[in-house]
């Protein structure tokens, strides 16, 4: 059986949408590519504004204009909800309006999303793994529900299986990207992980404390595993349309496995090399599974 991909036709904003998801979010690209050609473009709008609010914290030097930014998307969501004009000429301000309110998207999860989007602008780590969870659920977990009502899908096995594969899938990242995120000055791992280990600040994050560092993120990828379990339980309930948002199960499962055979050591630069494995995805989205 061959999946047939048809072609978006292009425009100025469809191509920088596409080729900004391509560059920045490789991995939800991919997935992207599996869903019906109306679809995809709206999967891409939504993780296009993912990329935009997510890099604010990296982008700015001042927690201040951080803020300012982060309230300028919250007014963004707001005028769109309301009904009234948006700013002309951004592609991913006028790709959002058009997919929110062409698929009928649930605000709650734009309000929530950018709620915890605000603990990015933080100086201090999530306390502990639930505070980490917590913030995953709310920012991955949230968009992979709004990608579910893109495919029109809005059953409860279906967000169910969402949820853990959105939590699964941030914390994966957070494990992945813990030097990126050292030298932007940030530190996610959990705080009273850290402490336990005697990791306090940024001289933390040193290839001397690399056996230490390695089972903070063993806890990490233990949860995230546990999460990509709880999704597979649901996979025979889950509505087949669903399967572009919860490939990225798929992707984490790869990680988290490559994580594990290097001993959970994020200096080992495998991790920066790996790679997704894109003949997997495909033969994934084939057989309609994402686990």
């Amino acid at each position: 059986m061959l999946i047939k991909v048809s072609p978006v036709p292009p425009t100025d904003s469809t191509s920088y949408i596409a080729d900004l998801v391509r560059r920045e979010d490789r991995d939800r690209y991919l997935t992207a590519l599996f869903a019906p050609p109306i679809e995809r473009q709206a999967l891409l709008d939504l993780y296009a504004f993912n990329i935009e609010v997510a890099r604010i914290r990296d982008a700015t030097s001042e927690p201040l204009i951080g803020q300012m930014k982060l309230e300028w998307w919250r007014d963004i969501v707001a005028t769109i909800y309301a009904g009234r004009d948006v700013p002309k000429g951004n592609p991913i301000v006028e790709g959002l309006q058009k997919t929110i309110n062409s698929h009928h998207l649930s605000r709650a999860h734009f309000d929530e999303f950018l709620a915890h989007r605000a603990e990015d602008l933080a100086e201090d780590a999530p306390k502990d793994l639930l505070s980490l969870e917590s913030y995953a659920e709310g920012t991955s977990a949230r968009l992979t529900w709004l990608a579910l009502e893109i495919l029109e899908v809005r059953d409860e096995e279906s967000f169910a299986a969402a949820r853990h594969v959105g939590i699964a899938w941030a914390l994966t990242g957070i494990m992945r990207a813990v030097l990126f995120h050292a030298r932007n000055n940030r530190i996610m791992l959990p705080q009273d992980l850290m402490n336990e280990r005697a990791l306090a600040g940024q001289d933390a994050l040193r290839k001397k404390n690399a056996a230490k560092i390695s089972e903070v993120i063993a806890k990490i990828g233990t949860v995230a595993r546990v999460h990509l379990d709880k999704a597979a339980e649901r996979q025979k309930r889950v509505d087949r349309k669903a399967i572009p948002a919860l490939l990225p199960a798929v992707l984490a499962d790869q990680y988290l496995k490559g994580s594990a055979k290097w001993g959970y050591d994020v200096f080992d630069p495998r991790h920066a090399l790996q790679r997704p494995n894109i003949f997997k995805l495909t033969w994934s989205a084939v057989r309609g599974r994402y686990c």
